[in-house]
């Protein structure tokens, strides 16, 4: 995706919370301010996200966790890792859900690579991510195809795609946030009694 196209991709992108704003825009090392450790970084001051420990079957629940879908496709990738990383937190770091949000952190490291323009990272965190997504996928009952409502072939496909460098446009680092994946990752079930997206 170049970056004519970049905005109006964006603009096509739904939202799971409308009402929490973007920030002006997505760190990359080197580019902007440290988002929060340089006083001039768009999170500088602001207070750690933090969440209860989320439940898979009530994943419409954890505000943070779609926040994070929103940030990751619309091409903030470090701020979605940030944001995920707070569940990860509070999930205890180990155990099922700790592996899934971590595959969600790797995808969004891979998008921080890309946007770098280290593409043995993208691959790095693209294999860690799909190897994460198939322990999960393993320990399910095989009637169950989702996790977080996001469907786990889905995710290991992706980050499979990720990995392979066939799902990554060369950013062009023209504007403050740039989209470097064409895929979105939005839940398979309904939010609320909104039909399926």
């Amino acid at each position: 995706m170049d970056a004519s196209n970049a905005g109006s991709a964006e603009s096509e992108r739904p939202r799971l919370v409308p009402d929490e704003p973007f920030p002006p825009y997505s760190y990359v090392t080197g580019r902007f301010p440290h988002p929060i450790a340089d006083p001039a970084g768009h999170s500088f001051g602001a207070a750690a996200v933090t969440c209860p420990t989320p439940d898979p079957d009530r994943w419409r629940d954890c505000r943070a966790y779609l926040f994070g879908l929103d940030l990751f496709n619309h091409g903030y990738y470090w701020e979605a890792h940030e944001t995920w990383e707070a569940i990860w937190h509070a999930s205890g770091r180990t155990g099922p859900i700790s592996d899934f949000i971590k595959g969600l952190i790797k995808l969004a490291a891979a998008g921080v690579k890309a946007r770098e323009g280290r593409l043995e990272g993208v691959r790095t965190h693209g294999w860690r991510a799909a190897e994460l997504f198939q322990q999960i996928a393993a320990q399910l009952p095989p009637e169950r195809s989702c996790y977080f409502g996001l469907s786990l072939s889905r995710l290991i496909a992706l980050a499979t795609a990720i990995a392979g460098g066939s799902l990554v446009s060369r950013p062009t680092n023209a504007t403050p946030v740039e989209i470097v994946f064409p895929f979105v990752l939005l839940p398979d079930e309904p939010l609320g009694d909104e039909p399926p997206i």
